[in-house]
C-alpha cells in the first residue's frame, strides 16, 4: 500500500505507465488498420495516416474526459450514458476526417469502423492473455499512478499511520467447497497468492434457509434478514406477490429492515446489490433504481463518463459479450451431444443474459468499483453475478462454471492494483451469499410443477392458481435499464415476465393458490384466508394434503404449523415437532438428511413473518444433490448439498471472533449473514468506517 508525504514527487510517469500508453496506442493503431481494411465506407491511403489516426483518438479521449465529467455532474447517469457515447462516435469521426489520406462515405461507416476496431482490439487483448476488465480500467490505474505522484503519494512506511478504507466483494453463489476447489485447479491464482503469502484466510459461513441472494444480502448490508422468507413470496397484507429484484419491492423490502445504521453507513457506496447498506452513494442498486436524486437511479453520472466515453470500450464490451453468447451456444450444445445428466434448456433470453452479466456488467462494474476505489470512498460493497448465472443453467461445477471463476478472480488482482494506488489503505473482504447445489429440476423427476402437486391434492385440478416463474438472473440488467429508461412499476425489459401475477377472471380478489421455488425451498398460500392455516385448517379442508405431498417424488419434508404442538416436520415415513426439542421423532426422522442445521433452519425459516401456509424442502441425496421446485439444475434457497456453504475470505490481521461462531457439525463457524454483517462491522468500526 501507500502513504502520502507533504513534499511532491516526480511527475514524470514510470516504465509501465509509458509501457501501457504505447501498448493501448499501438493497439488502436492495429484495431484501426483492420477495421478500415474491412470496411468498405472508410479507406485509406497509407499506414502513417492510420496511426495518426489512432493518436488522434487517445488525444480526444483525454481532451474530451473533463467537459464530459462536468456536464454529467450537472446531470444524470443517463445523459453521463449518452453523451459517452457520442464522444465514441464524435472522436473516431474526428479522427477519420481531420487527418489526410482518409475518405470516409458516411457516418454509419464510423460506426462500423468503431466496432471492428473494438472487435480486433478484444480478440488482441485475449491472445496475449490480458484481462478484459483490466482493459477497462488499465487507463484509471495509469491515472491514479499520477494523481499519487502529483499528491506526493510514497510507499507507506512500517508501522506508519494512513486513513483506511474497506472493499468488500461478493462472488455471488460461490460455494466454499467450489472456490478451494478452483483455487486447487489454478483458476484463481490472485487469491491463492493471498492465502499462500498470508495476507488473508478463507474459511465457510453457513447460509440459512432461505438461502438466497435477497435473504444474504438483506442479513450481510443491514444485519436483519427476517422480512424475507424466499426470493419471492405472497404477502397477505399486500395481497399480492412480492418479488425482491422488482424495483419498488426490493425498496419497500429495505424499508422494512433498514435502521439507518447498515453496513455502509457513514459515506460508502453500493453497487449492483438489492439493497443499499444505508450507502450514501448508490449504483445500479435494486432498491434504489427508481428513486430520485444523486443517491438513486442509477447513481451519480460522472462514474460512468469513463466507461462509456473511452473509445472502443463500450464497443468492445459489446462484441465480446456477443462472443460470450456464441460460447454459451457451444458449450449448451456440448452437454446435449454429450448427454449430460442432470440438465436443463440454454436457450432462449439466457444465452443474451450471459453475455451481458459475463461482459458488460462485469466490466462496468469493476470500473465503478474502481472510480470508487479512487474517490477514496470509505467503505465499498460490489456484487459480481458472473458464475451464480452459468451454475445455475450449467451446474455448479461444471467446467463452463468453474472457468467463470478465473475473470471472477483477474477482477480482484485489478482492484487489488487500483487499491495500491488509491488515496486510502484499503483492506479487501471477499465473500459469498451462499453456493449452489446440483440436481434434477422437481418437475423433471415426478413430471409436475410443485403448484400441479398442491391442485392434485386439493381434488381442484383447476384451481385458480399463481406460480412464481424463474428470473432472478435479470435482475440487475433490468434494475439498469429500468433506472434508465424511467420505466413503469414492475415493468420488466429483458428475460422473462417478471410483472405481478394476472387472474383469471374468476370474481376473486386472490387466487385459491400460490407456490413459489426458491430453489430447493418450495412455499405455498392459501391466500383466500386471511392468517395462516394450521395442519387442522389444512386436514378440514383438504384431508391428507399434507402427508400426500410428503410422500411426493423429490420431497423430504414438509412443514406446517399445528394448533396445539407448534411446528412440525413431516417426511415420507415419519415427522418430528420442531419446537419440542424434547420430542422422539415419530417413524423415520425426516430431518436427518439436512444435516445439524436442519432443525435449527427449518424452525427459524418456518416462523418469519411471511413464510407460507407450507414449506417444503426437497430430497437431499448423499452426494448433495436436490431437486429444485424451479427451472435451475444448479440452485439454492434451501437446505441441503453446498448451497449453505458460503465462503469468507478475509484479512488475516483482522480475525472473525470467536464469540461470534456456533457450531455446525465440527466446525465452529458464523451462522447466518446477520452474523458475517456483525463481525463486517466490528471490522469496519475498528478501522474507523463508520459513525
Amino acid at each position: 500500500m501507500t502513504s502520502r508525504t507533504g513534499t511532491p514527487t516526480s511527475w514524470a510517469p514510470s516504465v509501465r505507465d509509458v509501457g501501457e500508453a504505447v501498448l493501448t496506442l499501438v493497439a488502436t493503431g492495429i484495431g484501426l488498420a483492420v477495421a478500415v481494411a474491412l470496411s468498405r465506407g472508410v479507406r485509406a491511403d497509407d499506414v502513417a495516416a492510420i496511426a495518426l489516426a489512432a493518436l488522434i483518438v487517445a488525444v480526444g479521449d483525454l481532451l474530451l474526459r473533463a467537459p464530459l465529467r462536468f456536464l454529467a455532474r450537472r446531470g444524470s447517469a443517463v445523459l453521463a450514458l449518452g453523451l459517452g457515447l457520442l464522444a465514441q462516435v464524435a472522436v473516431l469521426w474526428l479522427a477519420l476526417t481531420v487527418v489526410p489520406g482518409f475518405t470516409v462515405d458516411n457516418v454509419w461507416s464510423v460506426l462500423v469502423v468503431l466496432v471492428l476496431t473494438a472487435i480486433v482490439m478484444a480478440v488482441g487483448r485475449w491472445l496475449i492473455g490480458a484481462s478484459n476488465s483490466d482493459y477497462v480500467v488499465s487507463d484509471l490505474v495509469r491515472r491514479a499512478r499520477r494523481q499519487a505522484r502529483r499528491e506526493g503519494i510514497r510507499p507507506r512506511v512500517a508501522g506508519e499511520a494512513r486513513e483506511a478504507g474497506l472493499l468488500v466483494v461478493q462472488l455471488d453463489g460461490v460455494a466454499a467447497p467450489v472456490l478451494r476447489e478452483a483455487i486447487e485447479a489454478g483458476l484463481a491464482p490472485t487469491v491463492q497468492r493471498w492465502m499462500t503469502t498470508g495476507s488473508h484466510s478463507l474459511e465457510s459461513w453457513w447460509a440459512r434457509i432461505p438461502s438466497t441472494t435477497p435473504a444474504s444480502q438483506a442479513g450481510l448490508l443491514h444485519g436483519d434478514s427476517s422480512q424475507i422468507p424466499a426470493f419471492r413470496w405472497w404477502d397477505r397484507d399486500l395481497g399480492r406477490l412480492v418479488v425482491t429484484n422488482h424495483p419498488e419491492d426490493a425498496a419497500l423490502v429495505e424499508q422494512r429492515l433498514t435502521t439507518g445504521k447498515g453496513l455502509l453507513a457513514g459515506g460508502g457506496t453500493a453497487i449492483s446489490t438489492m439493497f443499499s447498506g444505508d450507502a450514501a452513494t448508490s449504483f445500479v442498486v435494486m432498491s434504489k433504481s427508481r428513486t430520485k436524486g444523486p443517491d438513486g437511479g442509477l447513481g451519480p453520472g460522472p462514474a460512468y463518463v469513463r466507461f462509456f466515453a473511452s473509445p472502443f470500450v463500450l464497443a468492445r464490451a459489446v462484441s465480446v459479450s456477443a462472443g460470450e453468447m456464441i460460447k454459451e451456444l457451444y458449450q449448451a450444445h456440448r452437454q446435449r451431444v454429450r448427454d449430460v445428466e442432470p440438465r436443463i434448456s440454454r436457450g432462449g433470453w439466457y444465452v443474451v443474459l450471459r453475455g451481458i452479466t459475463n461482459v458488460l456488467l462485469r466490466d462496468l462494474n469493476t470500473s465503478l468499483v474502481a472510480e470508487a476505489l479512487l474517490r477514496g470512498d470509505p467503505s465499498i460493497y460490489v456484487d459480481l453475478v458472473d458464475y451464480d448465472e452459468i451454475a445455475h443453467h450449467a451446474g455448479p461445477t461444471r467446467p463452463e462454471s468453474l472457468r467463470s471463476l478465473e475473470g471472477l478472480d483477474r477482477v480482484l488482482g485489478t482492484l487489488e492494483r487500483v487499491a495500491a494506488v488509491a488515496p486510502r489503505d484499503y483492506e479487501i473482504v471477499v465473500l459469498s451469499d451462499h453456493g449452489q447445489a446440483l440436481g434434477a429440476t422437481y418437475e423433471q423427476l415426478g413430471g409436475e410443477t410443485l403448484l400441479d402437486s398442491v391442485r392434485a391434492h386439493m381434488a381442484e385440478p383447476a384451481a385458480d392458481g399463481v406460480e412464481s416463474s424463474t428470473g432472478e438472473e435479470w435482475g440487475q440488467l433490468n434494475a439498469l435499464v429500468n433506472s434508465a429508461l424511467n420505466l413503469s412499476r414492475g415493468s420488466t425489459v429483458l428475460g422473462p415476465d417478471q410483472g405481478r401475477p394476472k387472474h383469471p377472471a374468476t370474481g376473486a380478489d386472490v387466487p385459491d393458490v400460490v407456490t413459489v421455488g426458491s430453489g430447493n425451498l418450495g412455499l405455498v398460500w392459501f391466500p383466500q384466508v386471511p392468517h395462516r392455516l394450521s395442519l387442522e385448517d389444512l386436514q378440514q379442508r383438504w384431508p391428507g394434503m399434507v402427508t400426500g405431498l410428503a410422500a411426493r417424488p423429490g420431497v423430504g419434508v414438509v412443514v406446517v404449523d399445528t394448533q396445539a404442538r407448534g411446528l412440525v416436520a413431516i417426511g415420507p415415513r415419519g415427522l418430528v415437532l420442531l419446537e419440542q426439542p424434547d420430542a422422539e421423532p415419530e417413524g423415520e426422522d425426516p430431518l436427518v438428511p439436512y444435516g445439524p442445521r436442519g432443525r435449527a433452519d427449518l424452525l427459524r425459516a418456518a416462523r418469519l413473518p411471511h413464510t407460507g401456509d407450507l414449506l417444503l424442502v426437497s430430497t437431499v441425496t448423499d452426494r448433495g444433490h436436490i431437486h429444485a421446485f424451479e427451472g435451475q439444475v444448479g440452485s439454492h434457497g434451501g437446505i441441503g448439498g453446498a448451497q449453505n456453504h458460503a465462503f469468507l475470505l478475509h484479512p488475516t490481521r483482522w480475525p472473525v471472533a470467536d464469540e461470534l461462531r456456533e457450531s455446525v457439525g465440527d466446525d465452529e463457524i458464523l451462522v447466518g449473514a446477520e452474523a458475517v454483517h456483525e463481525q463486517l462491522v466490528r471490522w469496519a468500526d475498528a478501522a474507523g468506517l463508520r459513525p
